[in-house]
């Protein structure tokens, strides 16, 4: 724990000369101290003091000490800088000592050691910079065995930054605090588990370290051990879990994943305090930062940490953050550039830091849409580079070509990256200050950009399945869905996050006619290549039926056959639903599907009550029946697949009860935005997700409707044009008459003619539309002949009709055909005697 030296807690040292008496004080409580003394715990250090020469004295003076608050040694105000201490020898020699227990009691001494501190070791590491020597940090370890590698190490840089915070107070009157600020320099976290409770108290370092803050941490070990990476979820509960420690220190370093997307490889130390009367049993531990590389002592390790960075990366952008990861920070590098070589092009997939005034002008002013691209003659440095395969070295001062200048003023290395025999990009890395290529750097980039290559090489090939899957996706999908009159639809796709990203999922917006349309959503077994072709078939094979006019239950029962019929080993499932759009009336047909949502104009949620059948390829004679719900304007149907409401944590009452809450609480004056409300944040998806909405909100302008069934007499034509008068002049429309009673003469002539069975004449007003229909008994499209002789007496009927209609067409229907035709019914302009009557009377013409 950190005090100064007129508040310092009594100690006894190893080493005689440093044995003395010091002043007696109580030492500060709270996070700072608890984190200092957990920090010097797991160094092996019970007591670590500082010391600086005083001015004139020849002697090193005692400013502060931290450790444990047992006076269970001492050290001395003031040591002899040419006495034989620990201490004064490290200042003189400017070499760090370390002695263990054997080492300590055959050093040089003047006063006896006491007899609880023998089996004590020692440090003393002196404080320098830039030539100057600033002081001496002392450090005492419990261990007789002294301090291994890494406690050294970790001291080492311990003292490097008390020497800067030395450095800096230079000539100003000595602070208190400088073990704990020059610890907390060191960004080292601590904490406290409790394994009963799964409680953990955590500074604020370690909150920062893992890539939180404490406003958003509840105080659980799950919530922090949620950011490291699953790979590692293993060893870290292998340390953190007593009942697998065994007596003594635990060590581990493991990933952690922060919220921006950076990896960040951490180093933790803990150990278990058992169980006593008033206080259960806890693990105590610090987690420091580490560098790839301050990793280990030797580059075998380096790269055997790439190497498994690397494989866990899947796309480019990912070997791009591994790259900068391994590069940057270790070679103390201010830029790193990543860029593929396609064809005679470089195209840059990664910059670091990506700010565009960090690069050259010459990039930025052919900037793209993200990233530069620029044919590689452009760039003669890395031409040359890439044609020899070898990595180039430029030192501070090199003069390169405009492309590159300003990347590495103090050094710049290009690294071609190989795979299999071929360069596949390019690697740059560029210091600002000065920087010295030592030969056992040459090698690290040597072989760190083999490395890359080949993971280059595997996530190109990795992002090309992946645009091959997302294309397949996409081709078996709508484009885009119809714009229909009194209601607006939205649809959703999430991928699968696991495997290949095609799914079986798929739903379909069908126009029947103006004022019926049909919804369909669906999901094939599974989530593959052979589910999505399933897909692709039963969707072209739903809107087949669909736009041949069948009903919704024999829609789904010939879909369910040719399922059957397909031999597969793969089953699906359906909700098919066709809504008047005039009256709100819709039939739903379930099969083995999840029953749709309607939200209510009030806001109100429902689960459809839909009467089901099985899922469609089980039974070749299955039943669907049909359930009608009539809907409101203002309301809004929901349909989902199961991935979107299910999953292993998720049962699926759960899932949709918060798929209802969701769309409860949506605005559904957007429904895309409800769309996306819907999905909300599903994390890792085990299964692909469609969702299907549709907001109904009634026809403006109602249609009126006539209907004439045809008799076959021989003046059946006569009485239908008729009915077809009487009908315009009721609707107060004779301004159409000509070309309608023309166009109902020639429909029903050719109805009568080709056709056998009923004919039924449809008559439509919408707005200043009428609307023909003759529906027959043929599934035969009427066909017009392409040449006529000036002779034929027949044949241009059809091309009577196309010319005087605005519209002109033919559908399907259950059992037969539909030709219709649309025209415009013409203003009419009020007559000159009309305006004088209008005039008389007052009004404005």
């Amino acid at each position: 724990m950190p005090h100064d030296g007129r508040a310092r807690t009594g100690v006894s040292a190893p080493g005689a000369s440093e044995v003395g008496t010091a002043d007696t004080g109580s030492p500060p409580t709270g996070p700072q101290a608890a984190t200092s003394d957990r920090a010097l715990t797991f160094a092996g250090a019970a007591l670590a003091a500082v010391y600086a020469p005083n001015a004139g004295d020849g002697a090193l003076q005692l400013l502060e000490t931290a450790g444990g608050a047992t006076p269970e040694y001492r050290l001395p105000e003031r040591l002899a800088l040419s006495g034989g201490s620990a201490a004064a020898h490290a200042f003189r020699t400017d070499r760090p000592l370390w002695l263990n227990a054997a080492a300590l009691a055959s050093y040089p001494v003047g006063a006896p050691t006491p007899p609880r501190a023998r089996a004590a070791s020692l440090g003393a590491l002196p404080l320098e910079r830039e030539g100057i020597r600033l002081g001496c940090l002392v450090v005492v370890g419990a261990s007789a065995d002294g301090f291994d590698a890494g406690q050294q190490r970790f001291l080492e840089r311990y003292a490097d930054a008390l020497a800067g915070l030395l450095q800096a107070e230079s000539g100003r009157p000595a602070t208190s605090g400088l073990l704990s600020r020059a610890l907390r320099s060191l960004r080292v976290g601590s904490f406290v588990l409790e394994p009963d409770t799964g409680l953990i108290e955590a500074d604020r370092t370690l909150l920062e370290l893992v890539g939180t803050t404490a406003d958003d941490f509840d105080g659980k070990a799950d919530t922090l051990l949620a950011h490291a990476l699953p790979e590692d979820m293993p060893a870290l509960m292998s340390v953190l879990e007593p009942s697998a420690q065994t007596p003594g220190r635990r060590e581990l370093e493991f990933r952690v994943r922060c919220p921006t997307g950076e990896m960040r490889w951490l180093s933790l130390i803990c150990r278990v305090v058992p169980h006593t009367g008033d206080r259960p049993e806890q693990v105590l531990g610090v987690v420091t930062a580490t560098s790839v590389k301050s990793r280990s002592a030797d580059d075998v390790s380096r790269i055997q940490w790439l190497t498994a960075a690397l494989d866990d990366a899947a796309t480019v952008r990912d070997v791009g953050r591994v790259a900068v990861t391994a590069l940057r920070e270790p070679l103390g590098a201010d830029r790193v550039a990543l860029a593929d070589v396609r064809e005679d092009r470089l195209v840059v997939t990664l910059l670091d830091p990506p700010q565009p005034d960090a690069w050259p002008d010459l990039w930025r002013a052919q900037w793209r849409s993200e990233w530069p691209d620029a044919p590689v003659g452009a760039l003669p440095t890395l031409q040359m580079a890439l044609q020899d395969g070898r990595m180039d070295l430029w030192p501070a001062g090199t003069a390169l070509e405009p492309g590159l200048a300003g990347i590495g003023a103090g050094g710049l290395a290009v690294l071609p990256l190989p795979a299999k025999g071929r360069v596949t990009g390019v690697c740059l890395v560029g210091w600002e200050q000065p920087h010295e290529f030592i030969p056992e750097e040459r090698s690290l980039l040597t072989a760190t950009a083999a490395l890359i290559g080949q993971a280059l090489k595997r996530a190109h090939a990795y992002d090309a399945e992946q645009e091959l899957a997302t294309m397949l996706q996409r081709s078996l999908l709508p484009r885009r869905l119809p714009e229909l009159p009194g209601g607006t639809a939205v649809a959703r796709y999430l991928p699968a996050r696991r495997g290949l990203q095609v799914g079986g999922d798929w739903y379909d917006v069908i126009a029947l006619s103006q004022d019926r349309v049909a919804l369909v959503i669906g999901d094939v077994q599974g989530h593959s290549a052979a589910a999505a072709t399933i897909m692709g078939q039963m969707r072209t094979a739903v809107r087949a039926y669909a736009v041949e006019g069948h009903p919704p239950d024999v829609v789904v029962s010939h879909a369910n056959r040719l399922l059957v019929g397909m031999e597969t080993d793969l089953f699906a499932t359906c909700c098919y639903v066709e809504l008047d759009m005039e009256e709100g009336n819709t039939l739903f047909v379930r099969a083995g599907h999840l029953s749709p949502l309607l939200r209510h104009a009030d806001g109100g949620t429902e689960e459809v009550q839909v009467e089901g059948g099985p899922p469609l390829g089980i039974l070749a004679e299955a039943d669907f029946p049909m359930t009608a719900v009539a809907l409101t304007p203002g309301s809004v149907l929901a349909l989902v697949t199961d991935g979107l409401v299910e999953a292993a944590d998720l049962p699926l009452d759960v899932g949709m009860e918060r798929t209802r809450s969701a769309l409860a609480a949506a605005d559904p004056a957007d429904p895309a935005r409800m769309a996306d409300a819907l999905l909300g944040d599903i994390g890792r998806r085990e299964d692909d997700v469609a969702l299907l909405l549709l907001r109904y909100d009634g026809l403006r302008t109602r249609p009126i409707r006539s209907s004439w069934v045809v008799w076959r007499l021989p003046d059946a034509v006569m009485h239908a044009r008729r009915f077809t008068a009487r009908t315009l002049r009721k609707w107060h429309v004779q301004e159409a008459a000509d070309a309608v009673l023309l166009v109902v003469s020639e429909l029903v002539t050719n109805a009568l003619v080709h056709t056998k069975g009923s004919v039924t004449l449809d008559l439509m007003l919408r707005g200043d539309r009428v609307r023909v229909s003759v529906s027959d008994a043929s599934p035969r499209a009427p066909a017009k002949p392409v040449i006529v002789d000036w002779e034929s007496t027949g044949g241009r009927g059809l091309l009577l009709v196309e010319a005087v209609s605005d519209s002109f067409g033919s559908v399907p229907v259950a059992g037969g055909k539909q030709v219709w035709s649309e025209i415009t019914v013409p203003r009419r302009e009020p007559a000159p005697a009309d305006l004088s009557l209008s005039t008389e009377r007052g009004e404005l013409p």
